[in-house]
């Protein structure tokens, strides 16, 4: 799929539709053509005025003024609220279909997106898609027709007069593009780029505040996001001076316009060819029209950074699942795949996986089996395949070859099912900002306190958890409050409760102090071992060689013995 066709599918979906978006169109076009009208009327109204005619010949003038005045006002209410309501109500919509299509890629999917650009793109971007129907669609269509029927209607009082009309928007649409060209749209996407970046840059610091501060690195690192800051804030403003410039342009031009008309009319007026009250009122049309043109080049520069955000978005959630990356079924998996009863045996047969947009294997040939209940060290250094073959079991990623459990095709079994057997205790474990109790209720809902309690005894957390105040004793954002070491047992007590045949702990260690690693390794392990569970350690470091049966090493995506 090409870059324009991707986020037009974005683009597509930011558009709301229904009687209410049509609603909203409608009165924006009628309350652009009242407020041309209110203006033209206006003029002639005063120039007829000012020929003392009998009142009963400007009656229907007055009642037009007042009808014009009024509908511009009640109908501009309507366009904003009518408007508004489906653009914010299609956003809701947007939103849902980002965080489902989120759902499907996540987490192997993200590829290197940080955090904070990942929020940006998800808030920031995203709410940007509301301009679409609001700044870009309302307006152009508005314009579009006032402009038409504008012509028309100077064209019946006098048909010179509409040419220096129409010409004249003809030179506002290229003075509008031509200044419009001169913001690119690899700018938008880069500033928006830099933006994402700034975010990951804050959204870092914040997470490791002390480390930098003991460092004495904390200045540094402000004064950097300082600088990036200030170069997002210059593109801003260049961008800002152009728009600009683009409604000074406008303005000359439509001032040129009324000049234009009044130069090709003042003849006829002289010679008593074109009634004057008509006359002016073909003069004030340019005024009222080119403050709803005025909007056009606006409106361009508006959907150039909305093609820019929809890209970004379409990027980190396409509409499409990305070649390697399993999706997420819509159908929920039979409740009855999920309850696992004894142990699973796993085996591999030259399981390759490739993620999407790469050239060459990221796994190459993998052939495995792991016996139940056995311990087996997964070592290599980093870049060597080790957690595109953890993601690949976990069914993250798609792989090619044979991969089984108890001789069922992984592939054939709904993903759901495949985790329902193999757990993944992560590198960076998620800790809830919730108690001790709802961290593991996660795992098993009809968990009892007492089943939490004996749990928490066998990962020893036991005595930590009776010292911090119980189950209900808060573990702070995102698990501020405790260790690596506990916020990794924690995780393990969830595994426990979940009953995974077959566990996988990548880099448990790896956030720990080595005396500190060996003690948590060991009461990992032998946790997992008390109920005869698969145990793969994932590790570039060391592991006691008595905690383990096998020890396996990759490289460059291929596996030998150690």
């Amino acid at each position: 799929m090409s870059r324009e066709a991707r986020h037009d599918s974005v683009l597509r979906l930011a558009m709301p539709h229904g009687a209410g978006w049509g609603k909203a169109v409608a009165a924006g076009a009628l309350s652009a053509v009242c407020a041309v009208a209110l203006l033209a009327a206006s003029g002639y109204l005063i120039t007829r005025a000012a020929e003392h005619p009998p009142i009963l010949y400007l009656t229907l003038v007055m009642v037009g003024v007042r009808a014009f005045a009024l509908g511009r006002a009640a109908l501009r209410y309507v366009d904003r609220l009518a408007g508004h309501d489906a653009s914010f109500r299609q956003l809701a919509v947007v939103r849902t279909e980002m965080y489902r299509r989120l759902s499907s890629v996540a987490p192997a999917g993200l590829g290197s997106t940080g955090r904070g650009d990942l929020l940006t793109r998800l808030v920031t971007d995203t709410d940007r898609l509301q301009d679409l129907p609001i700044r870009v669609v309302g307006p152009l269509v508005s314009a579009g027709i006032v402009a038409v029927l504008s012509v028309v209607a100077v064209a019946l009082v006098s048909v010179p007069a509409a040419l220096v009309l129409l010409v004249a928007l003809a030179v506002a649409a290229l003075l509008g593009t031509v200044v419009t060209r001169s913001v690119q749209r690899r700018s938008d996407e880069r500033t928006a780029a830099e933006r994402g970046h700034v975010a990951d840059l804050v959204l870092d610091t914040v997470r490791t505040l002390d480390v930098f501060a003991a460092y004495g690195t904390l200045d540094e690192r402000l004064e950097h996001i300082g600088r990036l800051d200030a170069r997002v804030t210059a593109a801003v403003r260049r961008r800002a001076t152009v728009e600009s410039l683009v409604g000074a342009l406008v303005g000359l031009v439509g001032g040129g316009a009324v000049i234009g008309v009044l130069a090709v009319g003042a003849p006829a007026v002289v010679s008593g060819v074109l009634d004057g009250p008509l006359w002016a009122l073909a003069v004030f049309v340019p005024l009222a029209l080119f403050e709803v043109v005025g909007g056009v080049p606006l409106a361009v520069l508006t959907l150039r950074r909305v093609r820019a955000a929809a890209d970004r978005v379409e990027r980190v959630v396409p509409a499409s699942v990305p070649d390697g990356i399993v999706p997420e079924p819509d159908e929920p998996a039979d409740p009855d795949a999920l309850v696992v009863d004894g142990p699973v045996a796993v085996s591999l047969r030259e399981v390759s996986v490739r993620w999407p947009g790469a050239t060459s294997d990221a796994v190459a040939g993998v052939t495995l089996d792991l016996r139940p209940g056995e311990v087996v060290v997964l070592e290599g250094p980093s870049g060597a395949g080790k957690t595109s073959l953890v993601d690949a079991l976990v069914r993250f990623v798609d792989h090619r070859g044979s991969y089984t459990l108890d001789g069922v095709e992984a592939k054939d079994m709904h993903p759901d099912a495949v985790r329902a057997r193999v757990g993944l205790i992560e590198q960076d474990p998620f800790v809830f900002d919730q108690s001790v109790r709802q961290n593991l209720l996660f795992a098993r809902e009809t968990a009892t306190d007492d089943d939490l309690l004996a749990v928490l005894d066998r990962v020893g957390l036991g005595a930590w958890v009776a010292r911090r105040g119980g189950l209900d004793a808060g573990v702070g954002e995102r698990g501020v409050l405790v260790s690596g070491g506990q916020a990794h047992r924690l995780a393990l007590a969830r595994a426990l409760l979940h009953a995974f045949p077959v566990l996988v702990l990548d880099e448990p260690t790896a956030d720990i102090d080595p005396d500190l690693g060996d003690a948590v390794l060991r009461d990992l392990v032998g946790a997992a071992r008390q109920d005869g569970r698969t145990v793969v350690i994932v590790s570039h470091v060391p592991v006691p060689a008595e905690l383990v049966d096998r020890t396996l090493r990759m490289r460059d995506g291929r596996l030998a013995t150690a």
